[in-house]
């Protein structure tokens, strides 16, 4: 019940013209830079967080959780209607709502990825009003080494989980590592691999850095490329909206089915691709139809949209409650909070509660508004396709250089974006993922604290680890983790063992 009532509170604080013209202004410029290819969540943020330094942070977190939202809605247009998805998770949407697309449905393709987009999202938030703030009272009673096992359960989360290589996912992390530590050590207060440059001493800007990672990375291979966009027109009415819901109780258990697999990958490191490709998987094997699957069946759009929309907004618990994000996008959202003096975790539910209920209250207020404006303007968005990219490319390098050069007025950053975007390119062109590296630089120096106050605290004794049994099972759950895939194979072995003998 306190939830609800702080919950309503933080609605009382969004209702100004102020907040509502910002969320407005999210949504549209997340649409518009999740129908680019390539661009996406992840990037639109990283590219748009610059214009948000001056507005106090309710008003710059609400425009940014829009973009978000707005970049998801914006995604499934260029799946469904060019055959191009958005965004990685939209490769599963492509199945069948392409093919919908192609028999004259693409309407009702778009509003069941749009309906099902909310419905995933909403589920997902609901998790995060009634979980967060019991997580964050656990929390509090987190220590240095406790906070230490959490970092260390989510970087090897990362790589025991993860759907990329291990090994290269292992690299990703430790490059992020390395630059994490570069600059003014704070326990110590020495200087460390800054290599007689002033320009160092700061360390590297985690926001220069995403900026370059996610946008002129992209830029780079969407040159490369030469995407020639061609695709098919929609427009949606409110009969073919209605002919949608009213079908919707007939796919509620595939709607369950993949929110829930959508929130558990977000709140774990499975991220929303898996989430996606997961609930379309399932939604076949427990379809009595299998074989309509990629041939144009509404239910293939339903499944992956539900998870991966229920997967990158389930991502954000872990970000708000234990300061830990769960996606690349929840990274960059906690690097912004850092920038306006938030820390997010257990305390930032005590100190900053009017900020916590005001952000969450605006997950909902955001998808309801975003659910409304792409069912009446896609075929606007969709127009956006037919423009030269040649055209749009140059004016998104210069959001990024001016993006990155506001930061700290340096133009060294604007080389070190350029240096991060050749960087980001190489590492997308070679297939090493860019997620353990934004985290690791987002989460090293805090790791890397946490872990010396941990053994000043006790001495140098590695035991610390196992002092009590929360620590102690946090810090064993992480490798329990990391070596999962051994396990699991181990599992897998001993079952083929038993076999002949049951037998």
């Amino acid at each position: 019940m306190e939830a609800l009532g702080l919950l309503f509170h933080g609605f009382a604080v969004l209702f100004t013209w102020k907040i509502l013209a910002l969320m407005m202004v999210g949504l549209v410029l997340g649409i518009f830079v999740g129908v680019l290819p390539g661009l996406g969540g992840p990037n639109g943020v990283a590219i748009l967080l610059p214009l948000t330094f001056s507005m106090d942070p309710t008003s710059a977190i609400v425009m940014l959780s829009c973009i978000y939202w707005g970049a998801l809605f914006g995604g499934a247009i260029t799946s469904i209607l060019f055959n191009i998805p958005g965004e990685a998770w939209s490769v599963a949407t492509t199945f069948d709502g392409y093919p919908m697309a192609q028999q004259g449905k693409a309407a009702e393709a778009l509003t069941a990825a749009f309906t099902s987009s909310f419905i995933g999202s909403l589920v997902a938030v609901m998790l995060i009003t009634f979980l967060a703030p019991s997580i964050a009272g656990f929390a509090l009673k987190f220590g240095p080494p406790e906070f230490f096992a959490v970092y260390l359960l989510t970087f090897c989360s990362f790589v025991g989980l993860g759907r990329e290589a291990k090994h290269k996912t292992v690299i990703s992390m430790a490059l992020g590592l390395l630059l994490a530590g570069v600059g003014l050590d704070t326990v110590s207060g020495q200087l460390r691999m800054t290599f007689g440059s002033n320009d160092l001493l700061r360390g590297v800007n985690f926001l220069v850095a995403v900026i370059g990672l996610f946008g002129i990375s992209e830029i780079l291979l969407t040159m490369e490329e030469r995407l020639a966009l061609r695709g098919h027109a929609a427009r949606i009415s409110l009969r073919t909206v209605w002919s949608v819901w009213k079908d919707l109780p007939k796919y509620w258990a595939t709607l369950v089915r993949s929110s829930v697999i959508g929130c558990w990958l977000g709140i774990t490191p499975g991220g929303a691709i898996a989430a996606s490709f997961m609930g379309y998987n399932l939604a076949k094997r427990f379809s009595k139809e299998k074989e309509s699957f990629g041939k144009g069946r509404i239910e293939g759009v339903f499944a992956p949209e539900t998870a991966a929309h229920a997967s990158g907004t389930a991502a954000l618990l872990p970000m708000l409650a234990l300061g830990i994000p769960g996606s690349g996008t929840a990274a960059i959202l906690l690097g912004g909070l850092m920038v306006w003096g938030l820390n997010p975790g257990p305390l930032l539910f005590v100190e900053h509660k009017d900020f916590v209920w005001g952000l969450i209250a605006s997950m909902y207020l955001g998808n309801v508004v975003g659910l409304v404006l792409v069912l009446t303007t896609v075929p606007i968005f969709a127009s956006i396709l037919r423009v030269p990219f040649a055209a749009i490319a140059p004016m998104i390098v210069v959001s990024c250089a001016i993006g990155a050069y506001a930061i700290q007025n340096a133009m060294f950053d604007i080389w070190l974006m350029l240096l991060f975007g050749v960087v980001g390119y190489v590492f997308k062109k070679i297939g090493i993922p860019l997620a353990p590296f934004t985290l690791a630089l987002v989460l090293g120096s805090r790791a890397e604290d946490a872990f010396r106050l941990a053994m000043i605290g006790s001495g140098g004794d590695v035991k610390v680890f196992w002092s009590n049994g929360l620590v102690g099972s946090i810090t064993t759950l992480a490798f329990v983790l990391l070596f999962w895939p051994l396990i699991d194979k181990a599992f897998e072995g001993i079952g083929r063992l038993r076999k002949p003998a049951n037998a």
